[in-house]
């Protein structure tokens, strides 16, 4: 499994996560331009010394992902207020490798990428009226949902 982020902002948000992909071996792209340097104490501190074990990598541009990840090649899923079906129904048994995709803290996923993969939106359903989740958190639900639905393979 990979997750990506696109274009996060916060840094104690993409250090959780760092960190939560570390502890599941779930590989970690940053994509597109991000709030804070690669070198920003609070990414530092928020994944602690947890980041000698991330397989991570920053990919410079949003289409430059889709050049070199493409849907031919991987399962895409985008984790979206928009979405439709609920994160629960993504599939376990998938024929390529997955790829969960989340926008940033501000506006989430760009229009563009919603409405091109629309049929692969899927929510964390949340009350009437509520914004969102925090990024780090909704990473943690759909991944670790994810994990159990194939029984935690290789985790302690």
């Amino acid at each position: 499994m990979i997750v990506a982020l696109f274009e996060p902002e916060i840094p104690q948000n993409t250090g959780n996560i760092a960190r939560l992909c570390a502890a599941t071996g779930i590989r970690l792209l940053l994509v597109g331009r991000l709030g804070f340097s690669l070198s920003d104490k609070y990414l530092k501190r928020a994944g602690m010394d947890y980041w000698n074990y991330v397989d991570w990598e920053w990919i410079k541009s949003i289409n430059e992902f889709f050049e070199r990840f493409k849907q031919e090649e991987y399962d895409y899923r985008f984790i979206s207020k928009f979405g439709k079906s609920y994160y629960t129904e993504i599939e376990k048994d998938l024929n390529k490798e997955l790829i969960l995709i989340f926008g940033n803290e501000s506006y989430g996923l760009q229009e563009w990428v919603r409405e091109k993969y629309k049929d692969y939106l899927y929510r964390i359903p949340m009350k009437e009226g509520m914004r969102s989740l925090n990024l780090s958190n909704s990473v943690a639900i759909v991944a670790y949902h994810l994990l159990a639905k194939k029984g935690f393979h290789g985790l302690c």
